[in-house]
């Protein structure tokens, strides 16, 4: 009888546990959800103030040069693997966000590129509004996003129709984007507006001669490189609201 009953006491424990057990394994994967979607919510939504003055000019610069290429060869997954990678380099986005930042970013840049006239290109704004959008939500400046997504398309257009404007233009329309969306003066972005501007007017040039060399591209990402460290010099000079 002591036998029987040790057996069936056993027993009795055995299916409890594996009753209770798929109970704990629901209890464990729920908790896991929770975790993961309570840190792809804060990933993507919180905001973060970081100091969008610290980023590499070389690497941005060098980011720059391979989203040029993948634009202008139509490679839209490697364009927006280097949008998201810009991202957390230049603006230091955490990850899921830059992925989402990207998609609206090269959204607005192949709407863009399908246009032929104001009215088509104005169809990048909303997508370009989000993006900066994101982009305020993750830095310390408190730009008008608005305004900052419309001088973005501006140069944008300028670029594109520059056989209409003076010369010195498209230099004047990157300056203006920049300084906007770091919120400092127009004058202190100039010099990035100028060599933005030389890079791209020389991918233009040897493109119309007939291609762009791997030399002229070593040119295009140098002329960045230097962009990029003029940037870094204007907006490091003016702090930005808040730190982090």
């Amino acid at each position: 009888m002591n036998t029987t009953g040790r057996a069936r006491s056993h027993d009795l424990r055995h299916r409890v546990t594996l009753a209770a057990g798929p109970g704990r394994w629901r209890r464990a994967i729920l908790a896991m959800l929770v975790v993961l979607i309570g840190y792809a919510a804060a990933d993507l939504f919180w905001p973060l103030h970081r100091d969008l003055s610290r980023f590499d000019p070389i690497a941005t610069g060098t980011l720059e040069t391979k989203i040029w290429r993948s634009y202008y060869d139509r490679q839209h997954v490697a364009l927006f693997l280097e949008l998201a990678q810009t991202l957390r380099t230049q603006y230091r986005f955490p990850w899921l966000r830059s992925y989402v930042g990207a998609y609206y970013g090269a959204s607005a840049a192949f709407t863009f590129k399908e246009g032929h006239e104001r009215s088509d290109y104005e169809k990048a704004l909303p997508a370009l509004r989000t993006y900066f959008s994101l982009i305020r939500n993750t830095g310390n400046r408190d730009f008008d996003v608005s305004r900052t997504a419309a001088l973005e398309l501006e140069w944008w257009i300028v670029h594109r129709q520059r056989e209409r404007y003076p010369p010195g233009a498209l230099a004047s329309a990157c300056a203006e984007a920049a300084a906007s969306l770091y919120v400092v003066s127009a004058n202190s972005t100039l010099e990035h507006g100028r060599l933005r501007a030389q890079a791209m007017l020389l991918r233009d040039t040897r493109e119309e001669a007939g291609s762009v060399t791997d030399a002229d591209w070593a040119t295009i990402e140098s002329l960045l490189h230097r962009s990029y460290l003029s940037l870094g010099h204007a907006v490091s000079s003016t702090p930005g609201t808040s730190t982090n």
